[in-house]
């Protein structure tokens, strides 16, 4: 049996449960790409703040965006210690006890230091990322960002040196407890997200088809529509 990861730092170390713990960057990097939303955290004057963003990953470095003028792109440019979360729910857990009720999911905790993103070529490759991220195949039918609105645009890049993934997945844990006599339902409710048919924008042009890659959507395997 192989080894397991070990945790990259002390901080990064899941001590709740941490049998769920993963640590090797083929999870995290799988989960990171799944999830189209991140939270990121970070302190700014004694107030503690989670903003939600896109992100996306290239290699070993997450980035996320927003307008440069924004409070959390320039707290976070500053060097600050930021955290960067995401979570995929899989499932809703009924145990035959309340204790027992739990999720189905999957986390990703990402702590450092997040550095801005001033070259434009680099920002400019971000942007691509974010932009196929969201739907593969639609940075070649967009308009690309100007000069003027790539300045706008705060890109920040957090390293993957600390992160730590959480899993869970299966039945409830009571099967095995005496609790597994009680005359009561177990057993998981799977979750996954669908995607509907496209809506056109109310001022799109006549005779502008919906692109195949909008109509074909898929996420993870997991949604689609014909």
């Amino acid at each position: 049996m192989a080894r397991p990861h070990p945790a990259p730092s002390g901080r990064t170390r899941v001590r709740r449960v941490h049998e769920n713990a993963r640590y090797d960057r083929a999870t995290i990097d799988e989960i990171l790409d799944a999830a189209l939303v991140c939270h990121l955290g970070f302190e700014r004057h004694g107030q503690p703040f989670v903003i939600p963003t896109l992100h996306a990953r290239i290699g070993d470095r997450l980035y996320v965006h927003g307008s440069a003028a924004s409070r959390t792109v320039r707290a976070v440019s500053e060097g600050i210690p930021a955290c960067a979360t995401v979570t995929l729910v899989d499932g809703i857990v009924l145990a035959r006890s309340v204790f027992e009720h739990s999720i189905n999911y999957r986390s990703v905790v990402v702590l450092g230091t997040a550095a801005p993103v001033v070259d434009a070529d680099e920002k400019n490759a971000v942007l691509q990322a974010f932009t196929e991220k969201l739907l593969p195949g639609r940075w070649a039918d967009a308009r690309r960002p100007t000069r003027k609105e790539l300045r706008a645009t705060g890109v920040l890049s957090l390293p993957l040196d600390e992160a730590s993934a959480k899993v869970r997945s299966g039945p409830p844990d009571d099967g095995a407890s005496p609790d597994a006599e009680l005359a009561v339902w177990a057993g998981v409710i799977p979750l996954a997200t669908k995607a509907l048919a496209p809506v056109p924008d109310p001022l799109l042009r006549p005779g502008i088809p919906v692109p195949a890659y909008a109509r074909r959507y898929r996420r993870n395997g997991l949604t689609d529509f014909v």
